[in-house]
């Protein structure tokens, strides 16, 4: 026999937990370049926590008192400093918030982070591609703080706590006193967030990016990332996440996926039947006339010899050929980008292989290329371009994306 207090409990740990969304990091196809290992991979569940983790603002301390020095070294208590001057630090205690659950972003792999987020490199194929870039995404980038009741609200702040339950904006950080006598400031290199018009549908527009603050509160952009001086307060805005917001971490840009949204993309399954289906027409190289085929959805760093390749600026789909080019398919796909002429039309254009996305977060049914190509994401510290979200890879051209023209089988 169990009594209702045991039976409650076992019913509860069979239940699947509640899924409050998906980041997804761009440019990677379904899977970091060597894999998903541990908490560093290229998407990351929010579920509902077996217990709140969530934190929330309480006691203010004007230091140095004995009181905000016991705030900052008890490493039981969250809390986030900012210093002033060499002689002024404003500690601000955070106390437990039942209501929450907390998920830490950052490039740091302490135990706080739950996910590892490293710089993303346009186009890698492995791991050793990224690893000589020095990263711009900062150790504690930011949390998300989730409702742990319908309708499940995810809110982001800028910075996260480290091992010592703290968050330490220096002399030089940008911060203020709020009109409510609170504190607030930004992150280095910032936190940025663009939330879609109209969600994550047909009907998306791009928004505007805004910066969040450590509190939460959205701002116009500064000057240059890490300027000094804080843009202009946005008040009708808010750090609420919708199906389709991006986050951008300087180095790396994220999707939210909420769950209803995710429910609605497509599956693996339904990828692969396109694929299948595209193949299935038996499309051919207009050169070589050999019969040509998408490989599995996965990328891989050897092109297959059946691999479709086109030419970007006419949009002509081909076999690899060595027209207008001695180099090997492998060399060739090293050398993304390289100028041929294409033996269809003459035009001249990079000459690239053709890979399917297998990310079904970022499919936005048939307008999904329309889509990407209209948002301009942050690259370095102050410019913006639009990029392919499967791979990275910056957009050229008026419109960013093209037709791709196929031939098919003569006989």
């Amino acid at each position: 026999m169990f009594s209702a207090e045991q039976e409650n409990i076992s019913t509860a740990s069979t239940k699947v937990p509640v899924k409050y969304g998906e980041l997804i990091v761009l440019g990677y196809n379904g899977s970091l370049p060597n894999g998903d290992r541990g908490r560093r991979k290229s998407r990351f569940a929010l579920s509902k926590r077996i217990k709140a983790n969530g934190v929330k603002p309480s006691t203010v301390h004007f230091a140095p008192t004995p009181l905000a020095v016991k705030a900052i070294s008890n490493k039981d208590q969250h809390s986030i400093s900012y210093t002033l001057s060499r002689a002024q630090t404003v500690v601000v205690e955070y106390t437990s918030d039942s209501n929450m659950d907390m998920f830490q972003i950052g490039r740091s792999t302490e135990t706080p982070i739950d996910f590892v987020v490293t710089d993303t490199v346009p186009g890698s194929q492995s791991n050793s591609d990224t690893q000589s870039v020095q990263s711009t995404i900062s150790r504690f980038a930011c949390r998300i703080m989730c409702q742990r009741s319908p309708p499940y609200t995810a809110r982001i702040y800028a910075a996260g706590f480290d091992s010592s339950k703290n968050i330490f904006l220096g002399e030089k950080a940008a911060k203020w006193k709020t009109s409510d006598g609170q504190m607030d400031g930004l992150t280095t290199n910032g936190v940025l967030v663009m939330h879609p018009r109209h969600g994550f549908t047909e009907d998306s527009k791009p928004g505007l990016w805004r910066e969040i603050s450590v509190c939460g509160n959205v701002f116009t952009l500064r000057e240059t990332r890490s300027a000094q001086q804080r843009g202009k307060m946005v008040e009708n805005e808010t750090n609420e996440l919708v199906d389709g917001s991006l986050i951008d971490l300087c180095g790396a840009t994220l999707l939210w996926r909420t769950a209803e949204g995710l429910s609605r993309t497509p599956t693996i399954k339904h990828l692969e039947a396109l694929r299948q289906e595209l193949n299935a027409a038996r499309p051919q190289c207009p050169v070589g006339f050999n019969t040509l085929a998408f490989p599995s959805m996965r990328r891989k760093e050897v092109v297959d010899e059946k691999q479709p390749w086109v030419y970007l600026n006419c949009g002509h789909v081909h076999g690899y050929h060595n027209w207008d080019n001695h180099d090997s398919p492998q060399q060739d796909a090293r050398a993304e980008g390289r100028e041929r002429e294409c033996p269809m039309c003459r035009a001249r254009g990079p000459y690239v292989p053709l890979w399917l996305g297998c990310e079904a977060g970022f499919y936005l049914d048939a307008k999904t290329v329309a889509y990407w190509s209209q948002i301009p994401l942050p690259h370095g510290t102050h410019t913006f371009h639009a990029a392919c979200p499967f791979c990275a890879q910056q957009l050229s051209g008026e419109q960013g994306y093209i037709r791709l023209i196929f031939q098919g089988p003569v006989d």
